[in-house]
């Protein structure tokens, strides 16, 4: 089975799509951005995040295994989250 967390899995560097409850794409590649004034030190996973943002209506949740952070992109802009129960309430908008 498929896992997000495992090194080796294709989805370890590719995105999940969430519809609703469910997940309906596995380790998808995205558009990347070429923001570099927001993405400066942060790596593909948020220049794949702020790329669907630029484009789309999307919401992008970003986890970095490196720092330990979450961050969102929606609406073209990238942002790092304060505290994991912030994750929570983007979600809910």
């Amino acid at each position: 089975m498929p896992t997000l967390f495992h090194p080796h899995s294709p989805g370890h560097d590719g995105a999940a799509i969430v519809a609703g409850d469910r997940i309906v794409r596995f380790a998808v590649h995205l558009p990347l951005s070429t923001d570099h004034a927001q993405l400066s030190q942060r790596g593909t996973r948020h220049a794949a995040a702020l790329g669907l943002a630029e484009r789309t209506d999307a919401l992008c949740i970003v986890v970095s295994e490196e720092r330990g952070s979450i961050s969102v992109a929606q609406d073209g802009r990238l942002r790092m989250l304060r505290a994991p129960r912030e994750a929570a309430d983007e979600i809910r908008g």
